[in-house]
């Protein structure tokens, strides 16, 4: 007997998650009211539950929010295979006025239905019935995406992984990451996995005979077959756990899921004179406890092994800027540096530093050396704490994001794959005199993965200028267009040329600090937005050689317009949303509008490391000085002098892709 013809041994069942005070009173279907029930995280009650690999005809999943839903994924219940599934997600609410979420692809759907209040909040309910069991874990990810926005990492190639008896909570959701309970099962026509995941880094025993039919598997037509030799089966093994992994004679590396790791909505508070507050760890909970106290007690507690963030923790750590931690027990090392990473990514500023060397071994050298560093000085500017707040979580999110991390511990087997998505920079310019200035900056660009796509629009580069630009360490594209095709047709040829799986907009008056593009796509990454961008939130003026901070709307939020310089779209979206407008002006407003008609999110990522220069002519759109100055925010002589803004001195020449530390202060501001 086929798997996909095997009986379903469970009729009915229920699963609650996240949600236990509230279990007993939820209004169930009929139908399922006398089903079993298992609580997550908890123990069923009533009959024994399904197993992984068990097979259940209708399940119903309780959710108290979609971030549930997630770690749901990773319990070992997600391994039960179901035909039809019910979820319901008690607190669910819209990111964006206009989203539309897609189901992810699944074999054989027969039916599906979604019913989301029409309000930007309530209850979300999601109905999927497919031909064959399929594992819950499968169906999951493809539901998740209509209720929240994720966007995969764009890849050319990547390696099927197989986790086998182990649930990494970092490995995110993924068509080709799968789930094995006992041995590997093969494949007659193909290696059957590129990586195996194991507790240990060792494969467990290979699929026998006997077993074939019993071996469970994430994906539905999954096959196994009887003990193939191991390099039939996979490329390459890894250690792997619930907190991170690693290879033989390393310590493992703390890992977390980017997707969901990523506390979107907040930006700060910054400075010395913002909240601050204290983390402990606790004998609680068999060692694995944890508290962070403020001036007025506690803010809230839990345990480290479960760094799951709540509405209402996030809430009590809204007013807080720094986390100071005295001392890190070491007890748990491993699980004790991805709740310090964790703690990074909900944007808070973590000091230790007295970090143990046995904690600090599973963190990247940038995000050790950050929680050991001292603190700005009290009396320092609030923008040098943002500045490192950043720096820090921007370190965190690149080193220690599982969608990045794992491709670089494979690297011995697939060397190719560890290279990050390539992008491609635009630049589309008339403007000679500013060409050297603007291809620089992409230069000085820390992503390693990053071509120039040089456009000139009615005009030609001399010969010298020509030959400077040849010269560029990065790969780069130089063509000519008529000054007949407008704008959005020569931006449209440029992306035609273009060949990174992700395209970003340059301008070429603007300033962009290095690690710029670093930013736009890690904030497409976490936030699932079709289109990221910054906010031109620093204004240069020329005419009064000032650069003023202004109010241009909240960071690290879903927003209906980002700054036209800024833009990162991947080259599948942006054809499919219809590409760029043959217009000749405006086209960044045309491609924004495109992408909400689609149903696709914007995002608007942190305003550091761009500059947008208000020259004295040249500008399609002119409000006037008074609508740059208004505000009272903080000022500067002529443009900040600091590397985050690539405006330290020292980096001039076209050749130069590192970026060393900055050299010179802050210049001073005023108001």
């Amino acid at each position: 007997m086929s798997s996909e013809d095997t009986p379903e041994k469970f009729n009915r069942w229920r699963v609650v998650v996240g949600d236990r005070r509230g279990a007993r009173r939820r209004r169930w279907p009929t139908a399922m009211a006398a089903a079993g029930l298992t609580e997550i995280p908890g123990r069923p009650r009533g009959r024994t539950a399904p197993q992984p690999g068990d097979r259940v005809v209708r399940l119903a999943v309780a959710a108290e929010s979609v971030d549930w839903l997630w770690h749901l994924i990773d319990d070992p219940f997600a391994l039960v295979q179901v035909r039809r599934l019910t979820v319901v997600v008690d607190s669910w609410r819209i990111p964006e006025g206009g989203w539309s979420g897609r189901l992810g692809p699944l074999r054989h759907v027969l039916a599906h239905q979604v019913r989301l209040p029409r309000g930007i909040q309530g209850r979300a309910v999601v109905e999927l019935e497919v031909k064959w069991s399929t594992p819950l874990r499968a169906l999951l990810t493809a539901i998740i995406p209509l209720l929240t926005p994720v966007r995969p990492i764009p890849r050319p190639a990547s390696a099927d992984v197989a986790a086998q008896d182990v649930e990494p909570g970092w490995l995110g959701l993924g068509q080709n990451i799968t789930m094995v309970r006992g041995p590997l099962p093969g494949n007659n026509d193909i290696r059957a996995h590129d990586v195996v995941l194991t507790a240990t880094g060792e494969p467990m025993p290979l699929a026998q005979p006997a077993a074939t039919e019993t071996s469970v598997v994430t994906t539905a037509d999954s096959a196994a077959v009887a003990a193939p030799a191991p390099a039939d089966l996979y490329a390459m093994t890894v250690a792997a756990g619930p907190y991170g992994a690693g290879l033989a004679q390393r310590p493992a590396t703390a890992l977390i899921d980017l997707d969901r790791a990523v506390v979107t909505g907040r930006y700060g508070p910054f400075g010395a004179s913002a909240g601050r507050a204290e983390l402990t760890f606790t004998d609680a909970g068999d060692g694995w406890g944890y508290r962070i106290t403020g001036s007025d007690g506690l803010l809230c507690e839990g345990r480290i092994d479960r760094p799951w963030r709540s509405e209402e923790v996030l809430a009590a750590l809204a007013g807080v800027a720094v986390l100071h931690c005295a001392t890190v027990p070491a007890r748990h090392p491993l699980a004790e540096a991805g709740f310090l990473v964790h703690l990074i990514l909900a944007g808070l500023l973590v000091h230790v530093p007295d970090l143990p060397d046995a904690v600090g071994a599973h963190l990247a050298d940038e995000v050790r050396d950050s929680l050991r560093a001292e603190l700005p000085a009290r009396t320092g500017q609030d923008l040098e704490w943002e500045v490192r707040t950043v720096a820090q979580r921007r370190s965190a999110m690149r080193l220690h994001a599982g969608g990045f991390a794992l491709p670089r511990l494979t690297a011995a087997a697939f060397p190719t794959l560890a290279e990050v998505p390539s992008v491609s920079a635009l630049l589309v310019t008339k403007r000679l005199q500013h060409v050297i200035e603007a291809v620089n900056a992409i230069e000085r660009q820390t992503y390693p993965n990053l071509e120039i796509v040089l456009c000139l629009h009615g005009v030609e580069l001399p010969a010298e200028l020509r030959a400077r630009v040849a010269r560029s360490a990065r790969p780069i594209e130089i063509m000519t267009l008529p000054a007949e095709q407008g704008f959005g047709e020569a931006i449209g040829a440029a992306t035609a040329r273009a060949r990174g799986s992700l395209v970003t907009k340059f301008d070429d008056d603007d300033t962009y600090g290095p690690e710029h593009v670093w930013d736009l796509v890690l904030a497409r990454q976490y936030s699932g937005a079709m289109m990221v961008g910054k906010g031109a939130e620093f204004v240069y003026l020329q005419t009064l050689d000032t650069t003023v901070r202004r109010d241009a709307g909240v960071a690290e939020q879903y927003v209906s317009v980002v700054a036209g310089g800024t833009m990162l779209i991947s080259r599948g979206d942006l054809e499919q949303v219809g590409g760029w407008r043959p217009v000749p002006r405006s086209i960044d407003r045309g491609l924004l509008d495109r992408v909400r008609r689609a149903g696709g999110l914007i995002y608007r990522t942190h305003p550091l490391g761009y500059v947008y220069q208000r020259r004295s002519d040249g500008h399609t759109w002119d409000p006037g000085l008074e609508y740059f100055l208004r505000g009272g925010g903080m000022q500067w002589s002529g443009l900040p002098r600091h590397r985050e803004f690539g405006t330290e001195s020292g980096l001039d020449g076209l050749t130069t892709m590192g970026v060393a530390a900055a050299t010179e202060p802050w210049a001073a501001p005023h108001r």
